[in-house]
């Protein structure tokens, strides 16, 4: 084994899961588009926006390095930069990454876990829709393969009540977990364990 063949082999993996995460993060933010308090055409004319305007900035980031070819170097840094700190094998450690559950798998562990998951990514709004948790969870590696109705149905076998319908602020109304359905679960609000310390 050479000694570039490592670097080489952290920057491909980099490369591989930055282009990963973009596209989740892109396709999670066109998703968001839709609007499930229409019908027919108008429900996708939000998406169908979103991907017009992501279009449109590709074409204006190819005209500009066209225009500025010495751009594309500070495009490349920037990529490699990113790929370098992606390609780290060590296992992020940011809290807002997915809990993953311990190595013996048991149910109210997965559960727990879970549900601390989803608290962190309720905050302060009103709840979370089910589409935005595993965009979240597919930027950082987790549920692969997994879609939003065999995630409701996980949820569901924890028993994690998931709504049919949930008005997040700015994001609309889909189903989702609203955050009323989870007071006095296993896992209290970070707003309740504040009361009770107080």
């Amino acid at each position: 084994m050479s000694r570039l063949s490592r670097p080489a082999t952290r920057l491909a993996t980099g490369s591989t899961a930055t282009a990963h995460r973009l596209a989740a993060r892109a396709a999670a933010w066109v998703r968001r588009g839709r609007r499930d308090d229409l019908t027919g055409w108008r429900a996708v004319l939000g998406c169908w926006l979103r991907l017009a305007l992501l279009a449109l900035g590709g074409y204006l980031l190819w005209r500009l390095v066209r225009a500025v070819p010495n751009l594309l170097w500070l495009l490349t840094t920037g990529w490699l930069v990113a790929a370098w700190r992606a390609g780290r094998k060590a296992p992020a450690s940011s809290a807002d990454t997915p809990a993953a559950p311990p190595a013996d798998h048991a149910p109210e562990d997965v559960r727990t876990a879970t549900l601390e998951w989803i608290w962190q990514r309720i905050g302060e709004a009103q709840g979370v829709h089910l589409r935005d948790l595993l965009a979240h969870a597919h930027a950082h590696g987790m549920f692969e393969g997994l879609d939003v109705a065999a995630l409701r149905t996980h949820l569901e076998r924890w028993q994690i009540p998931v709504r049919a319908r949930v008005r997040v602020r700015g994001q609309g109304v889909t189903v989702g977990i609203h955050r009323d359905d989870l007071e006095g679960l296993t896992c209290p609000s970070p707003t309740a364990v504040a009361q009770d310390a107080a």
